[in-house]
């Protein structure tokens, strides 16, 4: 049993965190900061995710080519 309960464990990691911990650390704040505005404003906070998602994917991408080249 603890075996399963370890591997369902580490799935949920590999599947959250991924290659990339802080691409997963910019999305969990993304997501935060669109529940805080949303319980604070009246007005659409929809733009926060997609606007996280176009300055993280970048970032990774360029973190992960200027590791690769040789």
């Amino acid at each position: 049993m603890i075996n399963k309960v370890r591997a369902f464990g580490a799935f949920w990691y590999d599947f959250i965190i991924g290659d990339d911990w802080r691409v997963a650390v910019g999305v969990a704040f993304a997501f935060t900061l669109t529940y805080i505005a949303s319980r604070a404003t009246t007005a659409a906070v929809w733009w926060i995710v997609p606007l996280a998602v176009v300055v993280l994917l970048p970032l990774s991408i360029h973190r992960v080519t200027r590791h690769t080249k040789s």
